[in-house]
């Protein structure tokens, strides 16, 4: 039988498109995040009660926990468990704050066979005015990724979770970093 080459050159299109369309992944995997821990940056320490201190204390970890959860739930990376490098952060940890730290929390990513690393913190200004504060940085690269802030109004379990999904929701709308 014998094809017209308009024919031919259709069929082989059809070939070239199905070839390309099989290559690409029909899902793609979320890269692996390491997420550290929150940190505070409290400008009203020294002021403050032991009860309030631990009550921020426990909303550190509630954060932290929950940025976790928002994050893997929607798919937007794949969570790894810190545990595998519990010696090396705390060494990092013990001599400055992993925000301050110049590149150790990259190297606590690599430790833990991640693609990107979250560091965080929550400065408290007073017990009214609060912000949350993400950071991503590419383990491969060192670069940072994005930065995100979130404004608090309420020294709350409330309101610092609402700022988490804020944050996450802010995360979520720009997908370019997360591929």
């Amino acid at each position: 039988m014998i094809c017209s080459s308009r024919g031919s050159i259709f069929v082989i299109l059809l070939l070239v498109t199905a070839a390309g369309r099989a290559a690409e992944p029909t899902s793609s995997v979320p890269k692996a995040a390491a997420v550290m821990d929150f940190e505070l940056i409290d400008d009203m320490r020294d002021y403050e009660s032991a009860a309030v201190l631990a009550a921020q204390n426990q909303r550190l970890v509630l954060i932290g926990d929950a940025l976790r959860q928002e994050l893997q739930q929607r798919a937007l990376y794949r969570v790894v468990d810190n545990n595998a490098a519990a010696n090396l952060i705390a060494a990092s940890k013990a001599r400055q704050e992993l925000r301050d730290c110049n590149g150790c929390e990259v190297e606590i990513g690599r430790a833990l066979g991640a693609d990107v690393v979250l560091i965080g913190w929550v400065q408290k200004v007073s017990n009214l005015i609060l912000n949350i504060n993400v950071q991503a940085r590419d383990v491969h690269s060192g670069t940072t990724l994005y930065a995100r802030s979130v404004d608090l109004r309420s020294n709350t379990d409330t309101s610092w979770l609402r700022g988490i999904r804020y944050m996450v929701d802010g995360i979520a709308e720009d997908r370019d970093y997360l591929r």
